[in-house]
């Protein structure tokens, strides 16, 4: 066993002097300690006896794994990373450190982020206090890890966590608009800071790719399904496997107060996703809209000023200043000016949101007023009954942009999409918004206050819809969710009739619910079991093989005309693969994925299209037969057989990776269940970067919680860490195992050890 001694609270002082009075001052309360008790794979089990120093037991927990992660982090959200790294580097998203930098001042003010956190409940402030100090505490006593030593690693203070916790709450909103924002200058002005066509295009890129890396699945049974009569839940979230949104395993226990296991992203002091003794719940990102654009019509006479119910009213000015880093290593102080109206930041997308003589677009972001996103999870953890997880969100709102899917050990299941959404009702869409932009991007016309949202009394946050107006459904057979609207969680039960920002019915299910629900019916004259639930993600099922392959075959059969002899190794190698995304599974997959690629992109490419009656089976097949298909499909098997006959390979294991570990699953696209979002390497293999993430699996017996579960991409950033890759090799293996929980459990674990620390 390991046990750590703890230095004084006067040395940990010291340490924080100078970074922040407040913090310090915060400092002198009752000292903290905790035990880390960790357990195969480096599963640290927190344990302490108040809120302070179960957020000392995290804080320190989580310095030990990722460091480096979380400082890299911290210096991102207090906008300082060209000042330590210089303008022209960029961000683990590909955003260019100057804009980054803008774009994060802009959002963590010191007003904004005083207003948060006195918004916080005492126990809530006592938990990120106690991160703080534990962070802080292991940084004193070993130091930065080698990876990241520099004047930019530092001792946190709280603010750090707010910010970080902000940064979270506009991923879904006017996170993804950071580059207009950034560039958004009055015409013919000349720009201290503007984006290049380059940047736009990343930043277009990584909001199409928003939901696929953070997409979802999850699959809650209720007891008239489910093997035992309780319920049962599979979480498999589709998160970043590097940067912010990695998640962290953990299990925090207050004796007699709180026991909660599941996993947290950084920086935060709450499990996000996780169980307790009663209840199981799990995420995944919404179809519902949470933020609007206002078009706003410009003063004729000045650009910087729109009109607004007739009158011209002028635009806010705020000034910005960031510290840039110059080639010599002297700071240079760089200013810019953000416009805003009353909806929020003017923001200018060039061929897209322009700012021009006539217009402007305004963003308003429904989760900048959400300040009870951390009091929302914390009471999430402690929830003692589905019914008591199910009022703490109906009552706080603090969900940002994800569903929850959750079943308890009564045999529930429920499904709510009871995140922040802006109060625009179908008949305000109608009257307000410009139907020539459809409903991927709401604009609303801000020359007219009445199409400002909506308020609700009974709304937690003005200018959202209250949880009364909100899709859900509580079951006792089954929910699940993929990333469509609410409109299928249970076709026996269409959610219908919403607000097109909230849900949108009657359009076509990814093949990711398609598969599930296939799975799921063909599972309706059996119980349920925990084999089948995991059968979900590890058997790599291509869905959309099983729509398309016999026209794919039929089209090589008879259709190859003079290029029979190029394409019979493709069709050969269609033939033989298993239709699955394993590690063993052959290049025929390659081909396929390479295919698709093409012939999604195809109009009419579908031999059934989809049809609202049959939102299951359509739509399906391929329109072979015309002549724009078959020319397509040619094409691509051509391209195809020039990739694949450079890339050497043999097996899906050849061409899939996390570093060195071949990994199984693959594009969502396809409906493939267990998720991988890959970028190209330079040896021609693709490497892992999103994902199935935490995956786990939930029952309930008369002891409590039985739980399964892996982290795929380990515990630990930090690769000289023994827990960096074990739990990506056990994922890559489809090695789930059982989640210790009790003190028995624990205790028994073949790598149990403890550590007690202390300020």
């Amino acid at each position: 066993m390991i046990i750590t001694n703890g230095l004084s609270r006067v040395c940990m002082a010291g340490l924080l002097l100078g970074v922040s009075l407040a913090a310090s001052a915060r400092e002198q309360v009752t000292q903290a300690s905790a035990d880390i008790r960790r357990t195969t794979y480096g599963v640290p089990h927190i344990r302490a006896t108040d809120e302070r120093g179960l957020g000392f037991g995290i804080g320190y927990a989580y310095a030990q794994d990722n460091l480096c992660l979380l400082a890299n982090e911290v210096v991102t959200v207090n906008g300082q990373r060209a000042r330590f790294f210089g303008p022209d580097q960029a961000t683990l998203e590909e955003r260019n450190n100057l804009a980054s930098d803008v774009f994060f001042t802009w959002l963590n003010t010191p007003e904004t982020v005083a207003a948060f956190w006195k918004a916080q409940s005492p126990e809530i402030k006592q938990r990120i206090d106690g991160y703080v100090a534990g962070y802080n505490r292991y940084l004193q006593e070993q130091g930065a890890p080698a990876q990241c030593q520099g004047a930019w690693v530092r001792p946190l203070v709280a603010d750090d966590l707010v910010k970080l916790t902000r940064r979270l709450l506009v991923e879904g909103g006017v996170g993804q608009f950071a580059e207009a924002l950034v560039g958004a200058t009055p015409p013919q002005a000349t720009a201290s800071l503007q984006p290049g066509a380059k940047a736009f295009a990343t930043a277009a890129a990584n909001q199409q790719r928003f939901s696929l890396d953070r997409g979802s699945n999850a699959v809650a049974v209720g007891r008239d399904r489910s093997f035992n009569g309780r319920g049962m839940l599979l979480a498999n979230p589709h998160f970043p496997w590097v940067g912010g949104m990695r998640f962290y395993e953990m299990h925090l226990t207050i004796p007699g107060q709180l026991d909660v296991m599941g996993a947290a992203l950084p920086g935060l002091p709450v499990v996000n996703i996780g169980f307790n003794q009663h209840v199981a719940w799990t995420h995944t990102v919404d179809t519902s809209k949470h933020f609007t654009l206002y078009r706003l019509t410009l003063d004729p006479k000045d650009a910087t000023r729109y009109l607004l119910d007739g009158k011209s009213v002028a635009l806010k000015k705020t000034s910005l200043t960031v510290q840039v880093k110059q080639p010599d290593g002297s700071l240079k102080a760089v200013n810019h000016t953000v416009y805003s109206s009353p909806f929020g930041p003017v923001v200018r997308w060039p061929g897209k949101l322009d700012w021009d003589a006539r217009y402007a677009f305004s963003l308003r972001d429904a989760n900048l007023d959400n300040d009870r996103v951390l009091q929302q999870w914390y009471a999430m953890n402690r929830a003692d009954s589905l019914k008591s997880l199910q009022t703490s969100v109906h009552t706080l709102q603090g969900i940002p942009w994800v569903n929850t899917v959750a079943a308890d050990d009564q045999g529930q299941s429920l499904y709510m999409n009871l995140s922040v959404v802006p109060n625009v009702s179908a008949a305000k869409l109608a009257q307000c918004s410009d139907p020539r932009a459809g409903l991927q991007m709401i604009v609303l016309d801000g020359a007219h206050s009445a199409c400002a949202w909506d308020i609700d009394p009974r709304a937690a946050q003005a200018g959202i819809f209250p949880a009364s107006q909100l899709p859900q459904l509580q079951r006792t057979d089954y929910v699940q969710h993929s990333n469509d609207s609410a409109w299928m969680v249970n076709p026996k039960a269409p959610l219908t009739g919403f607000s097109p920002v909230i849900s949108q019915d009657s359009i076509g299910l990814g093949p990711r619910a398609r598969f599930a629900l296939q799975r799921l019916h063909a599972l309706e004259k059996q119980p349920i079991s925990v084999a089948d639930l995991q059968g979900l993600v590890m058997d790599n099922e291509v869905y959309l093989a099983g729509q398309v392959m016999p026209d794919l075959l039929a089209f090589c059969a008879k259709q190859l005309g003079s290029d029979a002899d190029t394409l019979q190794p493709l069709c050969s190698s269609l033939k033989a693969w298993d239709q699955r995304a394993n590690l063993d599974s052959g290049v025929g997959l390659v081909h396929f994925i390479n295919l698709m690629e093409h012939l999604q992109q195809t109009p009419d490419a579908w031999r059934v299209a989809f049809d609202p009656a049959n939102p299951l089976t359509t739509p399906r097949g391929l329109a072979i037969d015309r002549a724009p298909v078959a020319n397509t499909l040619r094409e691509a098997m051509l391209a195809s057989t020039a990739a694949v006959g450079k890339l050497g390979a043999a097996h899906w294991g050849d061409v899939q990776v996390s570093g060195h570990t071949p990994m199984h699953g693959g594009p969502q696209e396809l409906g493939i269940y267990n998720a991988m979002q890959t970028v190209p390497r330079a040896d021609g293999k693709r490497e892992v970067v999103s994902g199935t993430s935490y995956l786990q699996i939930v029952t309930f017996d008369d002891k409590g919680p039985q739980a399964l579960g892996v982290l795929a991409f380990s515990e630990s950033s930090n690769p000289d860490s023994k827990y960096s890759k074990d739990q990506t090799q056990a994922f890559a293996e489809k090695k789930l195992r059982p989640l210790p929980f009790t003190d028995a459990q624990i205790q028994a674990d073949p790598q149990y050890q403890t550590q007690h620390i202390k300020e």
